[in-house]
């Protein structure tokens, strides 16, 4: 269960009650009991568009499901339902794992302020050291919002785990590379990087995370990296629009989608696997240090849309 094999699906339902007694609670009752027609398959197309799942999406699914419902033969609604769990678990599922073998391991993480990148940064920290036992060091690389560092040291105490940082104004690259040159030479397993949180200037952003890019490679050659984007799930369809953007800028690799257990609207969770074509690696379904969980395709698909009677196990 889960990536790392300690996924909590009681956490998972816990974080997504708001979503599973809302818009996709609303479409497993839709399903079950129904008789698949023209009509159910309306209905379901308008609420997976309501559940934020986002129009071309939410129409592309459903049109897959009449296929494995016309291909499987099936006839009921509920039949339906457990084809579309496992259309929602495909469509989730990374194409490959993280890439984390490097020595040290980087992990740079990008996104605006407020949507929970410095909390994600500690609570990863926390993960990969309390869950995996591995040695981790975090870089304090927004070096231009004011105290930027000061927050990432108060999470880093709370994690348990050395931090890195500069002065404000100090360039990024170069406390990103103390840090993996430090790692390196200390056998740490993994770097976890913070970034600054703007976007004012694309092709300045881009040419920042280049910079990093290569200072990362020059301070320890071998040394993976991998670039994780926050996302704020409660602002939903509008983060994807923002996120294609820092996509442009940054090469990203997979996707942190935070706040999940504060929006009644999980489907933007299928919307921005599907839009921007990133995994989602980490969602946040609380406040808790423990609240960062591993995604899992098949944990997720299974608490969205769980049957009533599962739903009380």
């Amino acid at each position: 269960m889960g990536l790392f094999g300690f996924g909590n699906k009681k956490k998972l339902d816990s974080g997504l009650s708001k979503t599973r007694t809302g818009f996709f609670g609303n479409i497993v009752n839709t399903l079950i009991g129904s008789q698949i027609t023209d009509d159910l398959y309306d209905e379901l197309e308008e609420q997976l568009i309501l559940a934020d799942c986002g129009a071309d999406v939410s129409v592309e699914l459903v049109e897959s499901l009449r296929k494995e419902v016309s291909h499987r033969h099936l006839t009921t609604g509920e039949q339906a339902l457990a084809a579309l769990k496992e259309l929602v678990c495909k469509e989730m599922e990374p194409e490959q794992e993280m890439e984390l073998s490097g020595h040290p391991a980087v992990i740079l993480v990008i996104g605006v302020n407020g949507v929970g990148k410095t909390t994600s940064i500690a609570k990863l920290a926390h993960l990969y050291k309390d869950k995996l036992g591995k040695k981790v060091l975090l870089a304090a690389g927004d070096t231009f919002r004011a105290a930027a560092s000061e927050q990432l040291e108060v999470w880093a105490d709370r994690a348990g785990v050395p931090i890195l940082k500069a002065s404000e104004g100090a360039d990024p690259a170069s406390v990103i590379f103390d840090a993996v040159q430090s790692a390196a030479a200390k056998n740490y397993d993994l770097v976890i990087a913070d970034t600054a949180g703007r976007l004012h200037n694309k092709a300045g952003l881009m040419a920042e995370l280049t910079k990093i890019s290569r200072s990362i490679t020059k301070a320890a050659p071998e040394a993976s990296v991998e670039t994780l984007l926050v996302l704020d799930a409660i602002t939903g369809q509008n983060a994807i629009s923002q996120a294609k953007e820092f996509i442009k800028a940054a090469d990203a690799t997979g996707i942190i989608l935070t706040k999940l257990d504060g929006t009644a609207k999980g489907g933007c969770v299928v919307s921005v696997r599907k839009k921007l074509g990133l995994p989602v690696r980490f969602i946040g379904v609380g406040e808790g240090m423990d609240d960062l969980m591993t995604f899992s395709a098949e944990d997720f698909a299974e608490s969205l849309l769980a049957k009533p009677a599962e739903k009380e196990d």
